[in-house]
């Protein structure tokens, strides 16, 4: 039992599951401004037009109430919490990126033999396919 604790403890106080529980957190209480902004401004800015809360707009089905006005709202939840999650991922690349300086291309490891076009190591003297001999490159 007491391994199976230890383990237990590695695992959560690892930098991963921190920084996870912190990023979980600080993402509900966004969503709370999300869902905020959407139910106080968006929709009843949409209600004035349809002359009623946009959230209690419903379609009555057989006795059965089918509230689209709310899963629309929901759905401009998620396109707000996309775009904005999408506009952060792109800032956070680009500010990682900042600091990095470009990579060279690596140096190629194969050459075009010019007798068959076939693609053979860069180091050959002779072409494994039509056995031509290569010129040897000038270093």
């Amino acid at each position: 039992m007491k391994k199976l604790i230890e383990e237990f403890k590695a695992f959560a106080l690892r930098g991963n599951v921190i920084d996870l529980a912190v990023g979980v957190i600080i993402g509900a209480a966004f969503q709370n401004i999300v869902t905020s902004l959407t139910d106080d401004i968006i929709s009843p800015l949409i209600g004035l037009v349809a002359k009623t809360d946009f959230k209690d707009l419903a379609l009555s089905v057989f006795g059965v109430n089918i509230k689209y006005g709310s899963f629309i709202t929901a759905v401009i939840n998620f396109l707000i919490m996309a775009i904005v999650l999408f506009t952060l991922i792109k800032i956070m690349n680009k500010a990682a990126s900042l600091g990095s300086c470009p990579e060279e291309p690596a140096a190629p490891a194969t050459k075009t033999c010019p007798f068959c076009k076939s693609e053979i190591a860069i180091e050959a003297t002779r072409c494994p396919h039509c056995t031509s001999q290569l010129e040897e490159a000038a270093e």
